[in-house]
């Protein structure tokens, strides 16, 4: 089986979907498949560097990866794909979409406000959420160009630089807690792995890509809360469409969890979240980039063929 891994691409998540690409490639079993690297440097190469493909494993990040964009490419030219379909894809990349699914749903997510344009900023707008804010692009991801503003002369400057990212912004009610996330893999929630930042007062940039910037182990939660978490994070992929894996992101405040966001590509080096979610759950990587794509070539409706 032919598998190539779909990294680079062209948003400021470039460098980490790099490195996802080099360690898949790394952990793919040479037994099984053919593995190729497949670098996305524009968009206008896709088509012609995944011919050939029997499985294009993804492993981009942020616009023209997560946002079902390549999905519908790869659909197109009849090449199955790992991770999420395109609907779900587009829908989980825009935090303002599926905060507002989520919350139809009865899923509890932080209160926030979205600007589709700066001229639609209105500092006022946040005296009902009140301070302090987490201001991020809409469709971004990594933490990048997100702020927490604590005071109102903060906020113009923090909006200004999440718009350099995107052409939507939020500002999200701050909610202090414990960052926990589950991941789900073929249906089934995995362990819930704990996120504490070393230095940072949140799971910022620096935390998440710097080397023991936070302490990220299986969490230990009360067996109720535990139920909890687990029916919350099902929610979620079932409401939001989700197939094959993803990651739900939380936060437990005084012992509720709120619903941050739905990743349906997170983050796969072996120092990642969901690998070590797998680990924990006795998978290895190659264990766990197995399971992904037998699962990915059943729902595309494929037969599993591997050498």
């Amino acid at each position: 089986m032919k598998v190539g891994v779909i990294m680079g691409g062209i948003s400021s998540e470039r460098e980490i979907s790099l490195k996802t690409g080099e360690e898949m490639l790394k952990m793919l079993d040479p037994n099984k498949y053919e593995a190729v690297p497949v670098v996305i440097n524009k968009k206008e190469e896709l088509a012609e560097k995944v011919r050939g493909l029997d499985l294009a494993l993804l492993a981009l990040h942020g616009a023209f990866g997560e946002d079902g964009t390549v999905q519908a490419v790869l659909e197109s030219l009849n090449i199955p794909y790992t991770g999420s379909g395109v609907l779900s894809s587009a829908i989980c990349m825009d935090k303002d979409m599926s905060k507002r699914l989520l919350r139809a749903a009865g899923i509890p997510t932080a209160d926030w406000l979205c600007w589709n344009h700066i001229d639609e900023f209105s500092p006022e707008a946040l005296e009902e959420l009140g301070y302090p804010v987490i201001v991020k692009p809409s469709s971004g991801g990594s933490s990048i160009g997100m702020t927490k503003v604590n005071e109102p002369d903060e906020l113009r400057a923090a909006v200004m630089e999440a718009f350099r990212w995107d052409r939507s912004v939020m500002a999200e009610r701050y909610i202090r807690g414990m960052e926990i996330t589950c991941p789900i893999l073929d249906g089934e929630t995995m362990p819930i792995i704990s996120i504490i930042p070393k230095a940072a007062e949140w799971f910022d940039y620096d935390a998440k890509y710097t080397a023991n910037g936070a302490v990220e182990q299986v969490a230990v939660l009360p067996p109720e809360l535990e139920r909890e978490v687990r029916r919350i994070a099902l929610d979620c992929y079932r409401t939001l469409k989700c197939t094959v894996y993803a990651r739900v992101d939380m936060i437990l405040s005084d012992g509720f969890p709120f619903v941050l966001e739905v990743n349906t590509l997170p983050g796969m080096t072996s120092a990642s979240l969901l690998p070590r979610s797998a680990k924990a759950a006795g998978l290895t990587f190659s264990g766990l980039l197995d399971a992904i794509i037998a699962v990915s070539l059943k729902e595309r409706g494929v037969p599993v063929h591997v050498r």
